[in-house]
């Protein structure tokens, strides 16, 4: 549904990590696809490359590292020195196999930077090339040049694949889909029938390169369950066509060398163990050997004591096939050993059993030794395949270890699936962030599960386009489901807290992302409510890590609520803070002012009121750049802003007679309300940050804007009416200082160039800031449309040094309009 498919995009694997407190299981722990990753190329390898100083001539040189498609490189001759290494992509290099040159009647040449150290050219070759290894030929030249060798097994590929079922046949699959060396397979014959397809590794015992089954012994023969599907006549048809287009399919056998060798097995028919059956791994139960084929494979089959039974579950083994043990190998670890259906009774007992069926337990001898040394740690976090939905990847926790076996708990699979028992070699098995690296859709957990505890109920305004806010409708729903629902008329149940996206939003926050915010969230616990409030406020900001620093605690302020930790990601860095939080209904109105005194936002932005038409805050009239002239004359206390001081300043303004053009929202696109919404922000206010917001002007819709700035601030003065008592209007010390700072400018600063603007700032206590200017190419147009949040934002400046270069901004808008504005 459209909620699933909102929390799949969102899902990420740091901030779940951070969430859950768990750690990732280590990469090294996954050893078959630190093979996948390789490109073929191994350092100490040797080839011929073409001296740069002379494209002519080659000269032997051996690989220092890898990666991706790039080899660094070192000639041969230069011994431990590095100086002279250097980088290669072999996709445009020119870059061969050791004796090319031979082959081709090139000439090999000692490079000029070694040729005092090698005088006999024929003698060095000889000593260094005997028992060299040569980089493979067929990833330097050809259509495999530069490619990861695992990307040459492309869709439409072919592959044998050992029936694991019953027998040793083999019969030919067809590549489907490879995801990072997991392999979609489909059997030869089947064509667009995907009932029968499997996933596998590509580096599966089972699996192996066309022509295997020929050179071992075995007949290509279609597994029981598809032959039935076809006439014998057919398969041999499908058969012949295969072997024509042998060529074309061909898959190289380079890529299958690091392929766990088969050893020799041991075991006798008729022994008895204890098994997982691998298409069911959820318990350990006896089973038996029913047959041995070879001494490299066996055949084990699930014992099953019920009269009615048809032939058991089983499958085909090797001497390191995962999820056999010893008999008593679950009694020895604390495991419950699951009985065959139909034992009677449930306390199964190893000594009757043999006894009962006559047979003898498989010695420890023939089972590998199980090692323990292997990185994985209970609640490590890592990627699943479900198996009983292979499509499916999950997040999957380490509850338990036994010697080199894992219990793993899926989540977020479509259907709940018990603990999996895997080994620490499983090839379905992957580290945190495979799936995203090779772009297959991890199933992720259920967000009901991780919100259980907020019983908060969230009401989305009316006509609202479903969007990433459908998250909510889950607490909504979840709210009208929960047996246990809050009790409505409490001292700690939060009344609705509105978020009233008209009313001025201040230098901090996007007005867009708060015209996409819930209407309202609430009724709940206090705590909770408040917590959800502040984490959207912080996901509505510009920056939200700023909005996280202003929400901290002051630890010089008496405590008064309950500290709640708050998360903000700005620029792909985590930060966290205590942020207090009230826990009492009759201080929640007080809470949200004070809170919206913080960010410098209408103090109606979100409380317990909701906005009808007008504000009583009469916030329409509020500009970002009043705010910012206001607030930044005040005396800083705490990383450059007072501890929560607020100014409401109502100004008598005309009504600009030309409407200013907005910029479309690159980043924001506001969602459609009903009809009565209007927006009561001016059109010459801007609410929004220099990147998304800024207008765009010709010279004289700057000049008339600036104007009616000039105008404003003239006014200002006398006209602030303060809502809160603590805060004072600017001492007349300051009035003075501004007037005592006024400036002269000798050119109009509209027509100021970059280096007008970098000689003027070099004039200031702001000269270090120069450099951004010039680097940034900024003119005088560009100066006069510069604001405190643009400055923070595209600057990457703290506050105090921003405020300080934005108060030399003014004085030049200020000159401008008194000099050259008329």
């Amino acid at each position: 549904d459209a909620g699933s498919s909102v929390e799949e995009m969102e899902f990420n694997w740091d901030e779940y990590l951070e969430d859950t407190g768990a750690t990732a299981a280590p990469h090294g722990s996954f050893k078959h696809v630190d093979t996948s990753l390789q490109n073929g190329f191994a350092p100490g390898m040797k080839l011929e490359v073409a001296v740069k100083s002379d494209q002519n001539t080659y000269w032997v040189a051996t690989i220092i590292t890898t990666c991706g498609q790039l080899l660094l490189l070192r000639y041969d001759g230069y011994g431990e020195d590095r100086k002279a290494d250097f980088w290669c992509d072999i996709l445009t290099a020119d870059l061969h196999p050791i004796g090319w040159c031979q082959q081709n009647k090139k000439i090999l040449k000692v490079p000029e930077g070694i040729k005092d150290k090698i005088p006999d050219q024929e003698e060095f070759l000889q000593r260094v090339l005997k028992g060299a290894c040569s980089a493979p030929a067929n990833l330097l030249e050809g259509l495999h040049r530069g490619k990861n060798p695992l990307d040459l097994i492309a869709p439409g590929s072919r592959l044998e694949l050992q029936n694991i079922r019953d027998s040793l046949e083999a019969w030919i699959v067809n590549v489907v889909e490879n995801v990072g060396g997991r392999l979609k397979l489909r059997y030869e014959g089947l064509e667009d029938l995907d009932k029968f397809d499997q996933w596998l590794f590509y580096l599966d015992p089972f699996l192996h390169q066309v022509g295997w089954a020929a050179q071992h012994g075995y007949s290509l023969q279609p597994p029981l369950a598809i032959r039935s599907l076809r006439s014998e006549a057919d398969w041999q048809e499908i058969l012949k066509k295969v072997k024509e287009e042998e060529e074309e399919s061909t898959v190289p056998t380079d890529l299958f060398k690091d392929k766990p060798v088969i050893g020799v097995h041991s075991f006798s028919e008729g022994m008895k163990l204890e098994a997982v059956d691998p298409m069911a791994p959820f318990v350990i139960s006896p089973a038996t050997v029913l047959k041995v084929y070879n001494d490299k494979y066996f055949l084990v089959e699930m014992d099953d004591l019920r009269p009615e039974r048809a032939a058991g579950q089983r499958y085909v083994c090797h001497v390191n096939s995962a999820g056999i043990f010893p008999v008593q190998w679950s009694l020895k670890n604390g495991l419950h050993l699951s009985p065959p259906p139909g034992y009677p009774g449930q306390d199964f007992d190893w000594a009757d059993y043999l006894k009962q069926c006559g047979a003898e337990a498989a010695p420890q001898s023939c089972f590998p030794l199980l090692t323990s040394d292997h990185g994985f740690k209970e609640n490590m976090k890592l990627e699943a395949v479900n198996p009983v939905d292979p499509e499916e990847v999950c997040i999957a926790t380490v509850t338990k270890l036994k010697d080199s076996y894992l219990w793993l708990q899926l989540e977020g699979s479509k259907k709940p699936v018990p603990e999996c028992i895997v080994s620490v070699e499983s090839m379905n098995i992957f580290p945190v962030g495979w799936c995203e690296t090779n772009g297959y859709q991890l199933r992720p957990p259920r967000k009901a599960i991780v919100n259980k505890q907020k019983k908060i109920a969230v009401v989305q305004p009316e006509k609202q386009i479903l969007s990433s806010r459908t998250v909510h409708d889950g607490l909504k729903n979840q709210e009208l489901n929960s047996s246990d629902s809050v009790v409505i008329n409490g001292k700690y149940c939060c009344p609705k807290i509105y978020f009233n996206h008209r009313c001025f939003s201040g230098p901090y926050l996007n007005k867009g992302r708060i015209a996409e915010l819930p209407q309202s969230v609430g009724p709940g616990n206090c705590v909770l409510v408040l917590k959800e409030v502040l984490t959207l406020l912080i996901n509505a900001a510009y920056k939200p890590s700023r909005v996280l620093r202003e929400l901290q605690l002051d630890e010089e302020a008496a405590w008064h609520g309950h500290g709640e930790t708050l998360k903000a990601k700005y620029k792909g860095k985590s930060y966290r803070a205590t942020v207090e939080v009230v826990r009492t209904a009759d201080r929640v109105a007080e809470f949200c002012r004070k809170t919206c005194i913080k960010l410098e936002c209408c103090p109606n932005l979100f409380g317990p009121q909701m906005v009808l038409d007008k504000c009583s805050e009469n916030c329409s009239v509020l500009t970002k750049t009043k705010y910012t002239h206001y607030y930044g004359k005040r005396k800083n206390k705490r990383i450059g802003r007072p501890p929560g001081g607020h100014s409401n300043m109502e100004v008598a303004m005309k009504k600009p007679n030309k409407r200013r053009k907005r910029r479309k929202h690159f980043f924001v696109h506001k969602k459609k309300r009903s009809s009565t919404s209007v927006d009561n922000t001016p059109a010459g206010s801007p609410q929004g940050s220099g990147a998304e917001d800024e207008d765009d002007q010709d010279e004289s819709e700057l000049s008339h804007s600036l104007a009616q700035d000039r105008d404003k601030r003239k006014r200002k003065l006398r006209t602030f009416s303060f809502s809160d008592d603590e805060n004072k209007p600017p001492s007349p010390k300051d009035i003075k200082m501004e007037v005592a700072e006024k400036l002269q400018l000798d050119s109009n600063p509209l027509e100021w160039s970059v280096a007008d603007v970098v000689r003027f700032l070099k004039s200031t206590d702001c000269a270090p800031l120069a450099r951004i200017f010039l680097d940034q190419e900024i003119d005088g147009q560009a100066l006069l449309l510069l604001t405190l949040p643009t400055v923070q934002e595209c600057m990457d400046l703290k506050l105090g040094p921003a405020i300080k270069l934005c108060h030399h901004i003014e004085r030049v808008k200020l000159a401008f309009y008194q000099q050259f504005a008329n």
